[in-house]
């Protein structure tokens, strides 16, 4: 009996980190989606596109949760002191209908206080074709600059709790200065 309980508790321990995504000095490619809030609201628009070579941070996000939040008020306060690094982000959910999706997505994002991050809805589960975005994330995550990917982190539901995402706000310095 205590053999199968260590090999159980070996086996969750060997779970393999979920991939996700372009990976690191791979490039993320164009793609547009309609923005439920931002300045952009109500229209298709292509973030990769407008932010070019400056550092981005690219969510991609199945569903609304508050790890999320905290990860997007996170980013928020992050695009708020690296202003003159003229970091860019931005949330893009991932659902089959943006018109059902949107009355939610602006009452999370107000829920969260997100003020600098736009969030928009890309009309297809799997996401944008050239990502190639794992079924099994929840939330992937690109930190990006001069149109190449330097982190990727990827979670599995349940995954993206306060420690995962100390972990990403601990990498922004690959893309922005200290």
């Amino acid at each position: 009996m205590r053999a199968a309980v260590i090999l159980f508790a070996c086996s969750l321990v060997g779970v393999d980190p979920c991939k996700s995504g372009p990976q690191p000095n791979q490039r993320p490619g164009p793609y547009s989606a309609l923005v439920c809030v931002g300045k952009e609201r109500g229209t298709q628009h292509c973030y990769i596109c407008e932010a070019a070579a400056r550092p981005t941070i690219i969510v991609f996000a199945r569903s609304m949760s508050d790890p999320l939040g905290k990860l997007v008020k996170q980013i928020d306060g992050a695009m708020t002191e690296h202003k003159a690094d003229d970091l860019r982000a931005w949330v893009t959910f991932l659902a089959d209908d943006q018109t059902k999706l949107d009355p939610q997505v602006v009452k999370w994002a107000q829920r969260h206080a997100v003020s600098n991050v736009p969030c928009a809805v890309f009309e297809d589960t799997v996401g944008p074709p050239t990502y190639l975005l794992a079924k099994e994330a929840e939330v992937t995550v690109l930190l990006s600059v001069k149109q190449k990917v330097v982190a990727n982190f990827a979670f599995r539901a349940n995954e993206l709790n306060d420690a995962t995402i100390a972990e990403i706000v601990k990498a922004l310095p690959k893309i922005v200065k200290k």
